[in-house]
């Protein structure tokens, strides 16, 4: 009898312990801190995937002035010790002397096409070459220019139409970013509304119909890619004394930034890699400029994206949002 009383004890408290949940301990702070950061990670991309979104922190700042108009003029591969003091460029080094220059200003990588994604989209999304099918699913620096409700152009000189894919003479796609992403690319009405042969330039000039943000790329001569640099110089000159007088009768805040998409070198700063895209010349022309304003902060053209963000009030796309590209503040007046 009291080895059945010890069976039926024995049998229940391993029934019991079977069927009670045992309670895990807490994680530590460390620990739970860890599980927070992963579980909202993004899932990783392909370095080649089309589909990569860079991040999008939304900001909004009156450090920089409001400008009504902001042009790039982008030229071609040269060190900013081939440019800055170089005769062969007055025009170039006269907008440095008068305006302001940026002497620690370092291009992403190289080759070009991805600083040219970079300026515009916030990442070189994993592309390292100057291919012409690597077309990309993403939000730009233009979509979220038409979302404020301000437009915007790239006038490419020698483009033979409106939103032409493809390379043909002196037009290389390779400095157009824009056409690269699915958003403009696909919308034909969208494309070739806004992505024009240089020639459009004066006629919008002319009607009073000159876009908020304007991308002005040089053909492979004016570029200094292919022709020497007094051939960009004596180009870019004519450039501006059509543009700046445009707009100083606008009588409205405007920059224009002459920038070049990579260096000869392999320089870096600013949390890039070991070697990236050079130290290039970067000059800001604007009345709203300090005169004669030499800034020795370090830039990327992850800071000029940044800074034309921060200007109008637009979210920061991809590495815009990185702590080490700054914004563009000590120029300003």
């Amino acid at each position: 009898m009291k080895r059945c009383i010890l069976f039926v004890l024995a049998l229940a408290f391993i029934l019991f312990a079977c069927t009670t949940k045992v309670k895990e301990p807490l994680p530590t702070p460390t620990e739970a801190l860890l599980t927070a950061t992963l579980s909202a990670s993004p899932t990783p991309t392909s370095k080649n995937s089309n589909n990569h979104q860079p991040a999008v922190t939304p900001y909004n700042s009156t450090s920089v002035p409001n400008f009504e108009h902001i042009v790039v003029i982008i030229f071609e591969n040269k060190e900013s010790s081939s440019v800055i003091g170089n005769p062969e460029m007055p025009a170039y080094n006269r907008m440095a002397q008068t305006y302001a220059s940026l002497e620690q200003y370092f291009a992403v990588t190289h080759p070009s096409l991805p600083n040219y994604l970079a300026m515009i989209g916030g990442d070189t999304f994993g592309i390292q070459s100057d291919c012409e099918n690597c077309f990309i699913n993403a939000t730009s620096l233009p979509d979220e220019i038409e979302t404020s409700g301000r437009s915007w152009k790239a006038y490419q000189e020698s483009m033979p139409k409106p939103c032409f894919i493809g390379s043909m003479a002196q037009y290389a796609q390779k400095h157009n970013p824009f056409i690269y992403f699915d958003p403009i690319r696909l919308d034909q009405s969208r494309c070739e509304q806004h992505i024009v042969p240089l020639t459009q330039m004066q006629t919008d000039l002319d009607n009073n119909s000159f876009p908020n943000f304007a991308f002005i790329a040089p053909n492979m001569c004016n570029d200094a890619h292919d022709c020497p640099l007094k051939s960009a110089d004596a180009w870019l000159e004519q450039v501006l004394n059509t543009l700046i007088p445009a707009l100083d009768a606008d009588k409205q805040p405007y920059l224009i930034v002459l920038t070049w998409d990579e260096g000869e070198g392999s320089h870096s700063c600013c949390g890039l890699p070991q070697y990236a895209g050079g130290r290039v010349a970067t000059v800001l022309i604007s009345p709203q400029v300090k005169n004669g304003f030499k800034d020795e902060t370090p830039y990327t053209h992850y800071s000029l994206l940044k800074t034309i963000e921060i200007a109008w009030g637009l979210p920061f796309l991809g590495h815009a949002g990185d702590q080490q590209n700054v914004i563009i503040l000590a120029p300003w007046k």
